[in-house]
């Protein structure tokens, strides 16, 4: 059954069953009321000028007592009582609203979602996933593993716990709306993970987001085989399903224990990462053999090389010459692949011997 997408196109923070910024909207708007009608009035009834008007009005309003500019008649002190009484319901208001907000934990609540928004518009070449439901939420935790940038769209309250007990960044929303799409940075992110349980919300996602980056990175969940060539025709660049994952998985298991537990292992271990690197333009890895640029690097092996044309060598030999734009896949220390990925984006020193 998939997920309801109820929740508001742009986050909001609720104060009951009110929004916050309505809750605390209506007592200002009865405050400037109160002291526009102040000011008027004391301008019209006494004659005052306009500053001493509004002067007027603030010091009976907060009720500090300094007395009066001059005497007031009959009319004005009837006048001046209307206003305390407008003003009094109104300060209370406004006082006992603000105590509530502190008392309940939803003041810092708020200021703490202004805090998350400035972070989410910092961030830059991140990852973001849709629906943090079993598959997002595991999607989640291995990017934050990996040291990676996610910010989580959810339009399910119910979760605000889970996602704060994670210490992710999220937003609170419709993620088939641009709006929102456009609040988790999609223009600016890297990668999007659509792992909503509803075939036709990811397919609308995918048409979204790629609309809105055209370079982004779409990974999409399939529920149905069927679906899976429509996120394909929808801009995905990779479809996962996750019940044709788990049961490949279990019969490699049988096949293959001995693989798969080297899988897991690199997959979890502290120092050990299998990276993508591309050979760029002038590299210093650019006509080099695949035994010379490992040398260097204890522990680091290339698994396979792409070439531009698309063919795949695997596994490639010592003497296997690289060219630029090859696309390798290598193992290794997370420091040693680190700086051979920036050497494979390095030009070679002009004045160095070839």
């Amino acid at each position: 059954m998939s997920r309801s997408l109820r929740g508001p196109s742009r986050l909001r923070v609720r104060y009951g069953h009110r929004p916050v910024l309505t809750r605390v909207g209506i007592p200002l708007v009865l405050l400037g009321f109160a002291l526009v009608y102040g000011t008027v009035g004391y301008r019209v009834l006494e004659d005052f000028t306009l500053i001493d008007s509004l002067y007027m009005t603030v010091t009976t309003l907060t009720t500090v007592g300094f007395g009066e500019i001059q005497p007031l008649s009959p009319t004005g002190r009837l006048f001046t009582i209307s206003l305390i009484m407008v003003g009094v319901v109104v300060v209370f208001d406004l006082f006992a609203m603000f105590t509530s907000l502190v008392a309940s934990g939803r003041l810092n609540k708020m200021l703490g979602r202004r805090s998350m928004d400035r972070t989410i518009e910092s961030f830059r070449d991140h990852y973001v996933i849709c629906s943090y439901g079993r598959v997002g939420r595991a999607a989640a935790r291995e990017l934050n593993a990996q040291g990676a940038t996610v910010v989580v769209v959810e339009p399910e309250h119910e979760l605000e716990p889970l996602l704060a007990e994670a210490g992710v960044a999220y937003l609170l929303g419709d993620f088939t709306q641009e709006a929102v799409l456009e609040q988790a940075g999609i223009r600016r992110a890297k990668g999007l993970l659509c792992a909503v349980d509803s075939d036709a919300v990811n397919v609308y996602i995918v048409l979204s987001a790629r609309a809105l980056n055209p370079d982004l990175f779409i990974i999409a969940r399939a529920s149905s085989p069927e679906s899976v060539d429509k996120l394909y025709r929808a801009g995905s660049d990779r479809v996962v399903s996750p019940y044709v994952v788990s049961g490949a998985r279990m019969a490699s298991m049988a096949l293959s224990p001995a693989v798969l537990e080297f899988a897991d292992m690199v997959s979890v271990a502290s120092d050990l990462r299998v990276e993508e690197l591309v050979v760029g333009q002038g590299s210093r890895l650019a006509s080099r053999t695949i035994s010379d640029v490992c040398a260097p690097y204890g522990g680091v092996m290339v698994l396979a090389v792409r070439k531009p044309a698309g063919e795949m060598v695997i596994p490639p030999k010592g003497d296997t010459v690289l060219h630029e734009d090859d696309f390798l896949i290598a193992i290794g220390p997370i420091a040693a692949l680190s700086k051979l990925a920036e050497e494979a984006v390095r030009a070679p020193d002009r004045h160095s011997s070839p």
